[in-house]
């Protein structure tokens, strides 16, 4: 039996191969045995390791010293630790676009020391004991036919130089393990898939670009409720949720105003509050990161400056239903809520609708000589390409990275151009002068005035919709300065 380390300090250390992580457990023993807390949740999630969705234990029994499990990259991430015995473990990156592919790392385990094993990472081990019982814990249901999305790689592979304690001659090593290929010939595990719904919107056609752009498209699905209607429990059978490792909700329903009528009433609470509430049920059973964007419409604009842990106070019907959506995805253990304001994109908006008045104003040939504008709503514009930016920031896709790595604690995030607050009205001056010097043909009115005589429901607004920055910047993350990204919209 191994010497046993009893009473260290649990632990985790890195590998050097992404996501791979070392356990030191605390094993308490004396004379008549040992203990040892396998998995800890809170303890081990607090040291790093990921906080992953246990479905089924495992156990391997080997009953010869010098039993040799080939290296078998797995869809689905492990908890790995020893009962009985020791073994000598090697882990080889086999993701597809890792920055550590093919390495390799090797170490002992005993009954003191586990591993955590992120999906697509080879796992392999030699039992250097007789009778020795390997456990491992994982996030998905095995079964045959899954072994058909394995990736395998050969243990005697020149290339990966892991030097077993027991040569591989005198092993016990089945005979699929001993023709796995070569690394050079093996086929990468592709990454989780994202999907992003609500693509054909603002939101979701800068997303889809981003993702073109930098390289992992391939991986993304998209759609739009013509094609998957989040709100429609029945739609959910469509899609292998084990696919995926996340899901982008760029859907949403926006008429603020049209919200206040009984049809859009219904029709603001199908898509902002009972599809979010569906999709992340949906995720919180697959173990999949939802994102999901929100607005600065759930706060009543009271406070001039809002941070995410503001209580939810809307003031309109699409508010409210934004502040239902947002505390059903709140539900779901692995989430991003992520909120914005005065969204401007590809398609209809407000710069857009500012820019074409400007042009008429600048026309001698046109009537139109000013325009009103309100000037008691403060707050700062959100350019859709430095919100795609942010969300895939916050799931950690690095710019140049093929796979997502190290993501942002999940939560709230505000998540906004920076720069200065602004009314609408210094905003449309702005877009004015930008185009053709004729800022001061904007006429300043309160929102009084503007909606002074207009017939239909008109939704009331925060006064004050800017969003505290501070928490996304923790990550690392600084969103761009919004009178820049004006500026270059405009030029455009």
């Amino acid at each position: 039996m191994a010497d046993i380390a009893f009473e260290k300090d649990l632990s985790v250390a890195e590998t050097g191969i992404g996501g791979l992580k070392v356990v030191d457990l605390a094993v308490h023993g004396d004379s008549r045995g040992w203990f040892k807390e396998n998995w800890q949740r809170a303890k081990m999630c607090a040291l790093g390791v990921p906080d992953f969705r246990i479905v089924q234990n495992n156990i391997s029994y080997n009953d010869r010293k010098g039993v040799t499990r080939g290296i078998h990259a797995e869809p689905w991430d492990k908890f790995i630790s020893v009962a009985r015995g020791s073994v000598f473990g090697a882990w080889v990156d086999l993701r597809e676009g890792s920055a550590t592919y093919g390495k390799v790392y090797t170490t002992v385990l005993d009954p003191s020391k586990a591993i955590y094993v992120p999906r697509g990472v080879g796992n392999s081990f030699q039992a250097l004991e007789d009778g020795t019982a390997y456990t491992y814990l994982v996030n998905a249901h095995w079964s045959a036919e899954l072994k058909g999305t394995y990736t395998f790689v050969n243990l005697a592979d020149p290339a990966l130089g892991i030097e077993w304690p027991i040569p591989l001659g005198e092993a016990t090593v089945s005979e699929a393990d001993l023709n796995h290929p070569m690394l050079a010939d093996v086929v990468p595990m592709a990454p989780e898939r994202t999907l992003v719904t609500g693509c054909n919107g603002q939101l979701g056609r800068a997303v889809r670009a981003l993702a073109e752009e930098r390289g992992v498209a391939k991986d993304f699905d998209f759609c739009d409720i013509d094609t998957f209607d989040m709100s429609d429990p029945a739609a959910y059978s469509r899609y292998d949720w084990s696919l995926y490792g996340a899901v982008i909700n760029c859907g949403a329903y926006t008429a603020v105003d049209k919200a206040e009528t009984p049809e859009g009433r219904v029709a603001a609470w199908r898509a902002n509050a009972i599809g979010p509430a569906l999709l992340a049920r949906t995720c919180a059973e697959h173990g999949i990161t939802l994102v999901h964007v929100s607005s600065d419409y759930v706060f009543d604009g009271t406070a001039e400056v809002h941070a995410e842990d503001e209580p939810l106070s809307p003031l309109s019907v699409y508010g409210q239903s934004k502040a239902a959506g947002d505390l059903a995805v709140a539900g779901c253990p692995r989430h991003y809520i992520v909120r914005s304001s005065w969204v401007i994109g590809e398609g209809r908006n407000f710069v857009r609708t500012m820019k074409s008045l400007s042009d008429r104003v600048a026309d001698p040939a046109d009537a139109l000589d000013k325009v009103t504008v309100v000037d008691d709503q403060y707050g700062r514009l959100t350019f859709t390409r430095d919100m795609a930016e942010g969300i895939l920031w916050l799931l950690g896709y690095r710019e140049g990275g093929a796979e997502p790595s190290s993501p942002a604690p999940h939560g709230a995030y505000n998540l906004t151009g920076s720069g200065p607050v602004e009314s609408w009205a210094q905003i449309a001056a702005r877009v004015f002068d930008l185009a053709n010097g004729n800022g001061e043909r904007v006429v300043p009115v309160s929102t009084a005035e503007y909606y002074a005589g207009a017939e239909g429901a008109i939704a009331p607004r925060p006064v004050h919709s800017a969003l505290d920055l501070s928490k996304i910047g923790v990550t690392g993350f600084v969103p761009a300065d919004w009178t820049e990204r004006l500026a270059e919209y405009i030029d455009v």
